[in-house]
């Protein structure tokens, strides 16, 4: 990336989902364009991303947790707030899939996937807009998978 047609300089962002894929990519880019980058991982550590952040000269902020718990994306948030000094940009990447027939699809199955994929990004971007709206800035990037059901 030319850092001149794409410059994260000075900014912080909280990458969700990023320990491996496309998280990671972008967890890297943005470090590469000049972001800190706060790491969240859950099932996957996030050592390997972390490197790459720091590879690029920025910090990187390793997080952990559940997005299906509802306590952890206000931690999420309030974790590289402290520790980073800020987030400026929140990208909403993770997200689970459990592929079963509706039929054959477990209600435990389904609670879970829409507290990760749908009310986790609420809730992040409900933390974060809080900060975003005190500092008068910031951005919001939700992703979503075509490999949804």
């Amino acid at each position: 990336m030319t850092a001149g047609l794409f410059s994260l300089a000075g900014r912080r962002a909280l990458v969700t989902g990023a320990s491996r894929g496309l998280g990671a990519a972008i967890a890297a880019a943005f470090a590469e364009a000049g972001a800190d980058v706060a790491v969240h991982g859950h099932s996957t550590p996030t050592d390997d991303t972390c490197a790459r952040v720091c590879a690029a000269g920025r910090r990187a902020l390793p997080l952990s947790g559940d997005l299906a718990d509802p306590a952890v994306p206000e931690r999420l948030v309030r974790e590289p707030v402290s520790g980073l000094g800020g987030i400026e940009i929140l990208v909403n990447n993770a997200g689970l899939i459990r592929r079963a027939p509706a039929v054959e699809t477990a209600d435990a199955d389904w609670e879970t996937i829409l507290q990760v994929d749908l009310t986790s990004v609420f809730r992040l971007c409900r933390a974060a807009g809080r900060h975003m709206l005190e500092r008068g800035a910031g951005k919001v990037i939700n992703i979503a998978s075509l490999l949804s059901f």
